[in-house]
């Protein structure tokens, strides 16, 4: 249930230790310690429309493990060596696919080799390829990836594809019907003029828009004018605001995207950060915080003992951001899984795993205080395999079955 909204605005509160003696003491009762959502006895059960569309890259992965990241002029053998499909875009809907979700793909790959096994891949996991393009000619896209085993990291050299796609590849009759009963459309920002076509006939509908703002790129700028969510990475929204902190990057965002409903930050084996824009009539009514010390003050909530994602939430108050402006909203912290690392083998594709989870949960209207524990679930599971699709996790994975029923 969403926490509810302070009854009084008489007092604005500057510091944490202030927010944490405030809350604590006035709201104690309602204001639990993080919860991992297990207690829920509801199962979550597929909608008749989980149709969601992607536009983006797929592309091919070649993966090679190495003991540690080699230094200029080594020679250095593999620990193991994996090909798989890869792309933002062809991750995430994979994801989506495995939880249950019915997704289309609009992209673009040669008739090489690479091009067939990126399309048998992704209709072997269930995607709809009919929309995806596929020349004559030409080099699908692909990527070296070198996973480091010591500090569990990955560098990634992308091959771009060629031809690259451009709008006339996407006939009028094509885009209309990937839209046709689409719940949501979700792009990460690659071939930008083919998806701000799409998103401009999918905002004519009023389908959702999800972003996934991983570093600014081009196009993206356009793309977000149209978004109703956005998932960015660590570094993204202090990037395009310029603002001083994460959390007032976050109001700059809500402030300066009028349509977004919600925004989140993941940050690696730090969780995620949401804020969540609230449409109050009444504003004045509710207690504003400053949102640096809002976040403080939620830290101090979080219960180091629980290994599992979890999640807590502010109630809705007007959150401040110094010089920047004010907004109406909850901000939620989740946290990700404490995996032990012996179980960590790859973080590749983390991130679009969450995408993945999260266009899952919007599917099926879960509230924000299970879908940050979910995702980062999720995509704990793409973390404990090499490669961005081997550990994607299927909606039957007992690690999911406390989110799921």
């Amino acid at each position: 249930m969403p926490l509810p909204a302070f009854i009084s605005s008489t007092t604005l509160v500057h510091s944490p230790l202030q927010i944490n003696q405030r809350f604590l003491c006035a709201y104690s009762g309602f204001w639990p310690r993080m919860s991992s959502s297990t207690s829920s006895s509801v199962s979550i059960s597929l909608p008749e429309n989980r149709v969601v569309l992607g536009v983006g890259s797929a592309t091919v992965d070649f993966l090679a493990a190495v003991a540690s990241y080699p230094n200029p002029d080594d020679k250095i053998r593999t620990t193991s060596l994996k090909v798989q499909g890869g792309g933002n875009v062809g991750n995430a809907l994979t994801s989506a696919a495995r939880l249950g979700l019915t997704p289309r793909i609009i992209s673009k790959v040669a008739d090489d080799s690479q091009g067939r096994s990126i399309v048998e891949e992704l209709e072997a996991d269930g995607i709809d390829t009919s929309f995806l393009v596929v020349a004559e000619g030409g080099v699908s896209p692909f990527t070296y990836i070198i996973v480091d085993n010591k500090t569990h990291t990955r560098t990634c050299i992308h091959t771009p594809g060629s031809p690259p796609m451009v709008p006339d590849d996407l006939s009028r009759s094509s885009l209309l019907s990937a839209l046709d009963g689409a719940k949501i459309v979700y792009f990460d920002v690659r071939l930008h003029e083919t998806a701000l076509l799409v998103a401009e006939e999918a905002a004519q509908q009023n389908i959702p828009i999800l972003i996934d703002a991983e570093r600014k790129r081009e196009g993206l700028d356009e793309l977000l004018a149209f978004a109703s969510y956005v998932v960015c990475s660590t570094s993204f929204p202090q990037e395009w605001t310029e603002a001083p902190s994460i959390p007032s990057a976050l109001v700059s965002m809500l402030l300066r995207l009028p349509k977004l409903k919600f925004v989140i930050v993941t940050l690696g084996e730090e969780g995620c950060i949401m804020l969540e824009r609230s449409n109050n009539e009444t504003p004045d009514q509710i207690e504003e915080f400053e949102v640096d010390n809002l976040l403080e003050a939620i830290k101090g909530r979080k219960d180091e003992n629980i290994n599992v994602p979890t999640s807590v939430s502010s109630p809705v108050v007007r959150l401040r951001a110094e010089g920047i402006g004010t907004v109406c909203g909850r901000l939620l912290l989740g946290t990700a899984e404490k995996i032990p690392a012996s179980e960590i083998v790859d973080t590749t594709g983390a991130g679009d795993a969450f995408i993945g989870a999260v266009l899952y949960a919007l599917c099926v209207n879960m509230p924000p205080e299970k879908l940050l524990p979910f995702s980062t679930q999720v995509a704990a599971g793409c973390c404990r395999a090499l490669g961005a699709r081997s550990g994607l996790p299927y909606r039957t994975d007992p690690r999911l079955a406390s989110f799921l029923h």
